[in-house]
């Protein structure tokens, strides 16, 4: 594989996805072992150069010899493509690149709801994205979309619950937004869509788990023991992710314990 010399990223160390993606180019080789530098860690003199207020929400490439910086996806077709040509010239048709530079955007935007890391306060500069409403209006429907249609899905596999359909799951999932942001209220706008981000990630998470067994049981006749015992770890698990990030965001661990309240009222409003 073919190695990109001389170019280092700039990566929010702070951000699991990114640390493991950057990490993944040094190790294949695409680039150097001088080929990632923690955005937190920029010197005086590449401060002159690297736009600070750009470098956040577009990952920045820099040409060490240059001094010149690509940022965004523009940086990461760069990189896979000096070692795969083919990737590059597709990666550039406008039409590919306006759609892949739109994702990116989605992604990185994102990213601090959908793997949040904690924070190291001590940082002078913080790679933190700005707060974009659109992206993150985008990414809550997206991932409220795909956990109506599983839990859909999987509802309809417990003989026991009445059956279902989307509208019912769509408030559902809604409601479970509406119920936690009562308890948040006091506070301001981009801490409570911070907060829905990552409880949308949460559901989106469980939908995923869910998945197996939604799949599986178009080939064979799932007993209802293993239905419901998956569903059970599942919650389980997004109980203790929400946990986990609910201690990440630094909010009330109660939304915890209130989450999962909702969930026990919303079962019993489907039983009766």
């Amino acid at each position: 594989m073919k190695t990109l010399e001389n170019q280092t990223l700039l990566y929010d160390e702070d951000c699991p996805l990114c640390n493991l993606y950057t990490n993944g180019f040094v190790k294949s080789g695409m680039l150097d072992e001088n080929g990632r530098k923690s955005y937190c860690k920029l010197s005086a003199e590449e401060q002159n150069f690297v736009d600070l207020k750009r470098a956040p929400n577009e990952i920045a490439l820099v040409n060490n010899k240059t001094k010149t910086v690509t940022y965004g996806i523009d940086s990461l077709i760069k990189v896979v493509g000096f070692s795969f040509p083919l990737i590059e010239k597709i990666a550039t048709i406008k039409p590919i690149h306006f759609i892949l530079k739109k994702m990116y955007s989605f992604v990185s935007y994102n990213r601090k709801v959908i793997i949040p890391g904690n924070v190291k306060e001590a940082n002078k500069l913080q790679c933190t994205p700005d707060f974009n409403y659109k992206y993150r209006f985008l990414f809550i429907g997206f991932a409220l979309t795909i956990t109506t249609f599983i839990l859909f899905g999987y509802s309809n596999l417990i003989p026991n619950l009445p059956k279902s359909n989307i509208i019912r799951e769509i408030i559902l999932a809604f409601g479970q937004i509406v119920f936690q942001s009562l308890f948040l209220l006091k506070l301001d706008k981009q801490t409570i869509l911070n907060y829905v981000g990552n409880i949308m990630t949460v559901s989106l998470m469980g939908s995923l788990i869910l998945s197996p067994i939604l799949i599986l049981s178009n080939f064979i006749q799932l007993p209802e023991m293993i239905v419901l015992g998956w569903f059970g770890v599942t919650v389980f698990i997004m109980f203790l992710e929400h946990f986990r990030r609910v201690k990440i965001l630094k909010l009330p661990f109660y939304l915890s314990y209130t989450w999962i309240l909702y969930r026990i009222l919303a079962l019993i409003l489907i039983i009766n």
